[in-house]
């Protein structure tokens, strides 16, 4: 039997979270590792990773656009909100 791989399609969310712990781990680590203080390197590390979440928060948000109903939609009742005789 033969397995293809799938193209899976990441989308921008999916590589924010795998970011997030590589900016924690890889830069603080590689921080450490040139000789600057643990104390100075974790926060140094977390601003970047705080730098991805609120651009995916704030400049590239999630939200869905909210659609506006247009007037002839909303000009005339349906029939289940007529008035019954």
């Amino acid at each position: 039997m033969v397995h293809r791989l799938k193209h899976i399609m990441t989308n921008y969310y999916d590589l924010i979270l795998v970011l997030i712990p590589i900016a924690l781990l890889g830069i603080g680590g590689t921080l450490v590792g040139v000789g600057l203080p643990l104390p100075i390197a974790v926060p140094a590390a977390a601003s970047v990773a705080i730098g991805l979440i609120g651009h995916a928060l704030f400049v590239n948000d999630p939200s869905q656009p909210t659609p506006v109903p247009n007037s002839a939609s909303t000009a005339s009742p349906t029939p289940s909100q007529q008035p019954s005789e």
